[in-house]
């Protein structure tokens, strides 16, 4: 084996206009670090294989995997690599915790009943399960279980090099960033992207995603003086100004929800998803409509908690800023979304399948 710095490797996608997943090769003194392999296909195991041999190595060289989240696109090929390898597999215990939450049910099933408490139509249900319903229910129910699980602040167990992991909740519960400062470099995963905006989405278990999105931001942006080496698309360098960008584009965004909440009315989430900007079209969306849904309940959380909006029987309105947010009346558009002990379902689904934002 003759690895002697990061090599990145494209793992395709299949249909899927992201293209690819870049997986990053990490010598050590023994072996190297395979992080987020990449979708489980014939085509992206021989890809992850091929960009190992142009590397000098082997599956077998492998002595670990770091996920920077489960997403299938990230998280798919880690069962073949541990097979091929013996390789230990690592994670944040939230990410865990979200993925064994995903097995309970099928994921098809559980998604199904996520779109019904942001009152898609039974419908555009039906039709956006056509789509992808099976693809969900292939990729997320194999997902390979960690070994190893990794704190904020923990380095990960590779002799000979120093990579650090950071907590970045948001794009997922556990999502994580790895820092390697000798090389100055850092690993952002999904959490920040040189030109699309990742998905942020409401879960049925509740939380305040972009919240934590926003204070993640935050967090990272102090590693101003690292190249970032992304999940997706391309390297870069100018974290901090991109981590401003994708934070004032969030804000922007909230405050067009507001706007539009108060000129429709009491819409519902569908409702109100259907009636913002996005980067096409909505009748031309196509499954994307899922991530989009999610992504506008969790702008909807964040303006709840703020107080900016509050709920109702018959959707979200416009607060004057004295309510205490708080759940939603029961029969609400979204009874589940801050309850806690609802099902577990599918901003991991809706995210993964969907990729970037607006």
């Amino acid at each position: 084996m003759r690895v002697e710095a990061i090599v990145a490797v494209e793992v395709p996608i299949p249909n899927n206009p992201l293209r690819y997943t870049l997986s990053y090769l990490i010598p050590g003194d023994h072996g190297l670090v395979v992080v987020d392999p990449g979708w489980d296909s014939d085509i992206g195991w021989n890809a992850l294989v091929t960009g190992l041999a142009s590397a000098g190595a082997t599956p077998a060289d492998v002595t670990g995997v770091v996920l920077t989240h489960v997403h299938p696109d990230h998280h798919g090929l880690t069962g073949r690599l541990r097979d091929a390898s013996g390789a230990w597999i690592a994670m944040h215990p939230a990410e865990r915790a979200s993925m064994l939450r995903d097995r309970e049910t099928a994921p098809s099933h559980a998604l199904a009943d996520w779109m019904r408490t942001f009152r898609v139509p039974d419908s555009e249900i039906k039709t956006l399960l056509g789509t992808f319903g099976a693809a969900v229910d292939e990729h997320f129910a194999p997902l390979a279980d960690a070994t190893v699980l990794l704190e904020d602040g923990d380095f990960v167990p590779l002799q000979g090099r120093r990579l650090k992991a950071i907590w970045t909740p948001g794009h997922t519960p556990g999502h994580l960033c790895l820092l390697e400062p000798d090389a100055q470099v850092l690993l952002t995963g999904d959490h920040v992207l040189p030109r699309i905006s990742p998905n942020i989405g409401l879960q049925l278990t509740g939380g305040d995603p972009l919240t934590d999105y926003l204070a993640s931001l935050s967090k990272i942006s102090r590693y101003d003086d690292c190249e970032a080496l992304p999940g997706h698309e391309y390297r870069f360098r100018g974290i901090a100004a991109r981590c401003a960008e994708l934070d004032h584009h969030h804000r922007e965004r909230c405050d067009e929800i507001v706007e539009v909440t108060e000129r429709l009315g009491n819409p519902d989430i569908w409702q109100l998803a259907s009636s913002l900007t996005w980067s096409r079209p909505w009748d031309r969306i196509g499954p994307m409509k899922v991530g989009a849904v999610a992504e506008t309940a969790a702008h909807v959380e964040l303006l709840v908690r703020e107080g900016r909006l509050t709920w109702n029987d018959s959707g979200a309105t416009l607060s004057a800023g004295s309510a205490v947010p708080g759940p939603p009346a029961a029969g609400s558009l979204a009874a589940g979304s801050l309850a806690a002990g609802s099902a577990a379902a599918g901003s991991s689904a809706a995210g993964s399948f969907v990729g970037g934002g607006h």
